[in-house]
């Protein structure tokens, strides 16, 4: 190949054109192609079915039978600790084990509430943005049929109602019978030939 192969490769397919200097390390990247994915040492995860799992446990921490369940589990607990015999308690007065695992329920618990309510808030808000986009649609057919029924409106006062005509043949009976009276009806028998 030589310098005249006008900026084509070995297939006649165009080569990208680099300008003077540049190296191939700094070759642009081509927009219309989407990104390879890459690689990601965090585990791959399903955002919507974490969110719905978020929201299940949120519910559960929020109902009556988890307090209950709590409750008697840190009475149980408690009463282990003192009552049973010296060898098979397992956590001392101070409860230091059962303070760390409240808290571990309590720094899980809060993250997932809050994920919870914000999932709430979104679906929210795509209520709200439908609900305003039917309560435009309705108040513009509102206006539309406001519109139609004062244009109905105008022309039933320019359509001949049963009243209007009824008094114009009405009228229009008066005139026959004053141009009767003005002038006579011919006789049947008589012709117009002697008027020619």
């Amino acid at each position: 190949m030589g310098s005249g192969d006008g900026g084509q490769g070995e297939r006649g397919e165009p080569r990208d054109r680099m300008p003077a200097g540049a190296s191939a390390s700094s070759r642009r990247v081509r927009l219309d192609l989407p990104r390879m994915p890459r690689r990601s040492l965090l585990p791959d995860y399903d955002p919507e079915a974490f969110g719905r799992f978020s929201e299940n446990i949120a519910r559960f921490l929020g109902t009556g039978r988890f307090l209950v369940w709590m409750t008697l589990t840190i009475v149980a607990w408690v009463v282990w600790n003192i009552a049973a015999p010296e060898d098979l308690r397992f956590d001392e007065y101070p409860f230091i084990f059962l303070t760390l695992v409240l808290s571990l329920q309590a720094s899980y618990a809060a993250p997932l509430i809050l994920l919870a309510q914000n999932r709430q808030d979104d679906r929210d808000r795509v209520n709200l943005e439908q609900d305003r986009k039917q309560n435009e649609r309705s108040i513009a057919d509102t206006e539309y049929l406001t519109r139609e029924i004062a244009a109905l409106r105008m022309g039933l006062g320019e359509v001949a109602t049963r009243d209007w005509i009824r008094s114009e043949l009405e009228d229009l009976v008066r005139e026959l019978e004053e141009r009767r009276a003005v002038f006579p009806a011919r006789p049947a028998d008589h012709r117009d030939e002697g008027d020619r």
